[in-house]
């Protein structure tokens, strides 16, 4: 039977990691600079399952008993919750996460345990792991990303007729709907979402036995180990299988992306919680104080979000230059890939986590904003489209009140302020009704097309994202339909 002959193949082995070739135990600085274990046993519960999942196999296949089975599938849950419980002696000569969790199997199962690894070698094993985790990942960044949508489409009703500027070149433009703003970051992080699940599809194909490089000559099922870790597919090839991180290298550019649409939020919330904006009150349980200066209130949560952002660019750029140029298949450079791929994602799911709350409490300032709010001529592309409905030509009206607002600006008023000899200056037939289109409330209110800032407009786009958060349902365009 097969399960004889991998017994007698594999009962010598000692240590788990070092085989009968070796004369010498290894050097114990080595040992130290090899190991992994301080930072991958956090894939303990997925080794678990990836051991469960091919041990199932072996026992289908005939490769070992029913009863050898039932024993490895019994002592890898005791070692599970151990682990669980924190109770696990980690053991740093054992190199890593998977050969601690054997070692274990067989100091309390004897030999049965040497044949848990049949089949497969650390190579195999330790994508299995990264795939694993990182479907688990994924879906954690997803709900952290729903949850802080849901936080911006809450505040989109009471928000919804409070006008504030917009901004090109951080100047000011024109004007829009607050909750336009907060549809604006949803977009975005609705993109993130995107990303994150198609990039998930690439993750969830199963590596498992296809071994150290070539495969095996043992006749397994990998299609039904892919089956029981819920895997869509398998990985086809067994040299791509063992040297392929690309799938980690596209997570976290994912994260990357998230990090930078948290970063713009977080520096213009920053500025518009400054009295030189004075827009917005931030929640003072996410702000700190000064050592020094008594009166401060610092954005510090928002700022070292915008910090960590560095923190993620770099974790991608450590990837990008580890994969860089790698011969196949594989290399122990790729034991290097767990560092900067966890703290990546430790770091935008600590974001992400107080983003919501933050979002949640703070409120918008309507007086301040209103006392400067036609300041900047927010009115004018406004008036230039009135311009164009009266029959004048695009370019010639951009000119005309261009000219209008020099003249406004060295009088130091309002377009809405300007005698109406100024337009019908322009063109006599102007009357009274251009000032309905002056002054930043009737210039917003004015937008029609789908997507614009107007209040309608916003209302029609946070009633489909309520009602698309709502479901969590599949997503092309909040403008959809136009």
């Amino acid at each position: 039977m097969w399960h004889e002959l991998i017994l007698k193949l594999t009962v010598a082995e000692s240590p788990l990691s070092r085989s009968g070739v070796f004369s010498k135990g290894p050097d114990a600085a080595l040992r130290r600079f090899t190991e992994s274990v301080s930072f991958d046993r956090r894939l303990a519960e997925y080794d678990i399952q990836g051991s469960l999942a091919h041990a199932e196999m072996l026992q289908r296949q005939g490769l070992i008993s029913a009863n050898e089975w039932d024993v490895i599938r019994q002592g890898l849950a005791k070692i599970g919750d151990e682990i669980a419980a924190g109770k696990f002696a980690w053991r740093e000569e054992l190199e890593d996460v998977h050969m601690n969790i054997e070692q274990a199997l067989i100091e309390r199962i004897g030999d049965t345990g040497r044949k848990l690894h049949t089949a497969r070698s650390r190579n195999d094993q330790v994508s299995t792991d990264m795939r694993l985790w990182a479907r688990a990942a994924i879906e954690q960044i997803n709900a952290q990303l729903l949850a802080l949508q849901q936080a911006f489409v809450e505040r989109c009703a009471a928000d919804l007729d409070v006008i504030v500027p917009a901004y090109t070149h951080l100047r000011r433009a024109q004007p829009v709907s607050a909750a336009h703003y907060w549809l604006a970051y949803c977009e975005k992080f609705e993109r993130d979402r995107q990303r994150l699940n198609d990039c998930r599809k690439r993750v969830n194909q199963c590596p498992l036995g296809t071994a150290a490089a070539a495969g095996t000559s043992i006749p397994i099922d990998r299609q039904a180990t892919a089956s029981t870790l819920g895997f869509e597919g398998i990985v086809a090839n067994s040299l791509d299988s063992s040297s392929d991180r690309d799938f980690l290298v596209e997570f976290v550019f994912d994260l990357s992306l998230v990090a930078a649409h948290l970063s713009g939020w977080a520096e213009e919330w920053i500025l518009w919680s400054g009295v030189e904006f004075d827009f917005l009150q931030l929640p003072e349980e996410f702000c700190t104080g000064s050592s020094i200066m008594p009166q401060k209130i610092n954005p510090d949560v928002l700022e070292i979000i915008r910090g960590k952002t560095a923190r993620v660019y770099g974790a991608l750029s450590s990837l990008l230059m580890l994969v860089k140029g790698l011969p196949l298949a594989y290399n122990r450079d790729l034991q290097e890939d767990k560092p900067p791929v966890f703290d990546a994602f430790d770091t935008v799911l600590d974001s992400l986590e107080l983003a919501a709350p933050l979002v949640r409490g703070a409120a918008l300032k309507p007086e301040s904003i209103a006392a400067r709010l036609d300041e900047g001529y927010l009115d004018a592309t406004t008036l230039m489209e009135f311009l164009i409905a009266q029959g004048i030509p695009q370019r010639t009206a951009h000119h005309q009140v261009g000219a209008l607002v020099r003249q406004a600006m060295a009088a130091q008023v309002r377009l809405a302020n300007l005698p109406l000899a100024d337009f019908q200056a322009i063109d006599p037939s102007i009357d009274e009704a251009v000032y309905q289109a002056l002054g930043a409330k009737n210039a917003a209110a004015a937008f029609v097309s789908t997507g614009s800032g107007s209040p309608a407009e916003v209302g029609k786009q946070a009633a489909l994202w309520r009602e698309r958060l709502a479901s969590n349902s599949g997503y092309s365009s909040a403008a959809s339909g136009d």
